[in-house]
């Protein structure tokens, strides 16, 4: 289990040069991911598609080996329509009407770059689209209030209520986090909360705000696996993430390209 008593780290502005630079990366290997998804393509082959374009920066990935019930084996993690976080990659082909949701982390010279897209894969149903698209507003909507002076129940709440009024639900168990030269570092952001409520935030927070939706309930399971998180119930889930600062400009995405 993560411990999240740990000392939440203010970035300098040099440090957040450098977090800057490992998101871009982790964006460019996200993109080509996701310019490779494709019916019949497996997610060990995504997985092999993201290395390279690491290998070309002489960067690595601080999923690969990350520690849990056994070290994680890949450097993204791949999750399929009902599958919410944490899949692993391998021969699984996909399938015309999925939908897929890929996480990745880049270290860059001692700092972590974390962020996630779902995207379908051809065509797909009104309600996978749809669920998408409400997470990735969630996203949306939750960066421009990673304010110095707003709080974390201001950001949970806001993820919860907009997934909320559109029939949705987010997960109780997981959850955004800070992240700097460590992938999770204080503070625990959830997917929920309640305005004026928790941690304020301070300038030079860097924290990877992700909102994780589900179409049929919050509820879910981990599979035999031991990593694998899926809804409770089967239905789809999809996850949007982005590695974001808090700034005396105002919120810096530090995961775009």
């Amino acid at each position: 289990m993560i411990s999240w008593e740990r000392q939440i780290n203010l970035k300098s502005a040099h440090e957040l040069e450098l977090m800057r630079e490992a998101g871009r990366i982790n964006a460019e290997t996200l993109a080509a991911v996701k310019a490779a998804i494709a019916p019949g393509v497996t997610t060990l082959e995504l997985n092999e598609v993201a290395e390279a374009v690491q290998r070309k920066y002489g960067v690595y990935s601080p999923f690969k080996n990350y520690p849990g019930p056994y070290p994680y084996p890949a450097s993204i993690c791949t999750s399929i329509n009902e599958e919410l976080v944490h899949g692993i990659p391998n021969k699984r082909k996909l399938r015309e009407g999925d939908i897929i949701s890929v996480d990745c982390g880049t270290v860059y010279e001692g700092f972590v770059g974390d962020s996630a897209f779902s995207a379908g894969v051809g065509e797909i149903s009104s309600t996978a689209q749809k669920l998408m698209e409400i997470t990735r507003q969630a996203l949306e909507i939750a960066t421009k209030l990673m304010v110095a002076g707003n709080r974390v129940g201001d950001i949970g709440f806001a993820i919860q209520n907009h997934a909320e009024s559109h029939g949705f639900h987010v997960t109780r168990t997981y959850t955004g986090h800070g992240v700097g030269r460590e992938m999770h570092e204080g503070p625990q952001v959830p997917n929920y909360g309640k305005p004026g409520q928790g941690l304020v935030l301070r300038e030079g927070m860097t924290i990877a705000i992700e909102p994780m939706l589900l179409a049929g309930t919050p509820f879910t399971r981990v599979k035999r696996d031991e990593w694998t998180v899926c809804s409770k119930d089967n239905s789809l889930t999809a996850h949007f993430e982005n590695t974001i600062a808090v700034t005396s400009d105002g919120p810096l995405v530090l995961t775009a390209l």
